[in-house]
């Protein structure tokens, strides 16, 4: 499938239009600048004004944040909007996504001060913002990393410059032009959230480089984690991941099943969390693909068109056809003259270690099934196939022994017991959620935390109240 770009465009104009004419008449762009100096230097003197804002006020705007996005006729449109400019993703999942990111995302509840007293008088140990922060936000998942990046990052004090994916840049626009309409009618300083018309790669360099941008947050592919830290700034990247599920003989094989392509499934695979491979113990992998088959997922057995197949959503074997990230299992098997209705939600197969399925994430939901011998040859393996991006990986066992062996072996940030992949960012199980997960530089789920600076203030020989 070619891209339609002058659908996007079409769709790009029409959203410019909407928001433009609902501006008033002043010269206020409701973040959104021409040129990248431009909005940086806006975004720096909001900042120094916000600083002066109390917690109270901070917590306040994240509420309006949080009322923005999920207004239904609101969250209907960016989630609508979201697939047909990017072309990735369904529609349902967009908005559990968008809702999950708002509701789920810590406020300044995050930012616990830590205090010592004794003898030697008391210690505040407090978070504090860097000040402007540039954030890189992905096609994949752009208005759910805006939604939680203006959270965290508004939550610690910061104001934070966007740089969109130029093929999500509308309702990006969209979006951030809504969010700084609500926090100036609850009287924050204006642009603490901004971007730029024309997001591009020169852009992006500016931002990376301008002296007035104190930290930079890059949620992407390796190539730009790999940008952002090389530039000598505090950088957080959120890279890729290639996240093995691991069954062995003792899981629940009728759960593992519908957990693992409910998983995999989930927005058409776009999450990096989501399952991309299964590696199953060769005793329990008959009856896994035969539950999954009852779950939504469909067994290409055929050699020939698992080779279509790879010919089809690959690069060369090499890396994954952008045209096909985060497309429908119904869609991309309709390509290889396959007809299944919208029941089926996930490509399964039966494939070698070395084949490119596994061996590459591809974002779109064809889960390879890896046959092994025993539990440990497969937490070996996952370990491998995870490639030390050490984002996340499943298992679905009862035998404690194992599941603690993968969980130190594979060290990820996220590792998911008995249950399907978006449990560890809060759908299903416990804890917070974010879409800026970093691994490559160790923040891990990132949150209001990540985006401060820890300061100590010491009041020398006062101000405590213990007798010595």
């Amino acid at each position: 499938m070619n891209i339609d770009v002058a659908l996007i465009e079409k769709v790009v104009k029409k959203v410019l239009n909407e928001v433009d004419s609902s501006c008033p008449a002043d010269d206020y762009t409701y973040g959104i600048f021409e040129t990248m100096d431009d909005a940086i230097e806006a975004s720096f003197k909001a900042q120094k004004e916000y600083m002066h804002y109390s917690m109270a006020d901070r917590q306040k705007f994240v509420e309006g944040i949080r009322e923005v996005v999920c207004d239904k006729a609101n969250l209907d449109y960016m989630s609508t909007l979201a697939v047909e400019e990017s072309g990735m993703g369904a529609v349902e999942y967009k908005k559990q996504k968008n809702v999950l990111a708002a509701m789920k995302s810590p406020g300044v509840e995050d930012l616990v001060t830590e205090a010592l007293s004794g003898d030697d008088g008391l210690t505040l140990i407090e978070y504090c913002p860097f000040g402007v922060i540039g954030a890189i936000a992905p096609t994949t998942n752009p208005t759910e990393t805006v939604i939680c990046n203006s959270i965290a990052m508004l939550a610690g004090g910061n104001s934070v410059v966007f740089s969109p994916h130029p093929r999500s840049k509308g309702v990006s626009i969209w979006l951030i032009k809504k969010l700084n309409a609500k926090l100036e009618e609850l009287g924050a300083p204006r642009n603490l959230i901004v971007t730029v018309k024309e997001p591009s790669i020169e852009n992006t360099n500016i931002m990376m480089n301008h002296p007035k941008v104190r930290m930079l947050v890059a949620t992407g592919g390796p190539g730009i984690v790999k940008a952002v830290m090389s530039t000598g700034k505090k950088a957080i990247g959120a890279g890729a991941g290639n996240p093995p599920v691991v069954v062995d003989e003792t899981a629940d094989i009728e759960k593992a099943a519908r957990d693992i392509v409910n998983g995999c499934s989930f927005d058409n695979n776009l999450p990096c969390i989501a399952e991309k491979e299964c590696i199953a113990v060769d005793q329990i992998a008959d009856y896994l693909i035969f539950n999954m088959k009852n779950n939504g997922a469909y067994e290409v057995k055929d050699p020939a068109v698992i080779e279509q197949l790879v010919e089809l959503v690959t690069n060369d074997r090499k890396k994954p056809n952008v045209n096909f990230v985060g497309k429908s299992a119904q869609y991309i098997l309709d390509k290889v003259g396959i007809k299944v209705g919208p029941e089926v939600k996930v490509i399964i197969m039966e494939a070698p270690k070395d084949h490119p399925f596994v061996q590459i994430e591809l974002m779109m939901p064809i889960l390879p099934i890896v046959r092994v011998p025993n539990v440990d040859e497969a937490i070996d393996f996952a370990v491998e196939v995870e490639h030390g991006n050490r984002h996340t990986a499943m298992m679905h066992s009862r035998n404690v022994e194992k599941l603690s062996r993968m969980a130190k072996e594979i060290e990820t940030t996220i590792f998911v017991k008995n249950g399907p992949s978006y449990a560890g960012i809060g759908v299903g199980g416990m804890g917070c959620t974010t879409f800026t997960i970093a691994g490559p530089t160790g923040e891990g789920l990132t949150s209001a935390k990540s985006f401060c600076r820890k300061r100590r203030c010491v009041l020398q020989d006062g101000f405590h109240i213990r007798m010595k």
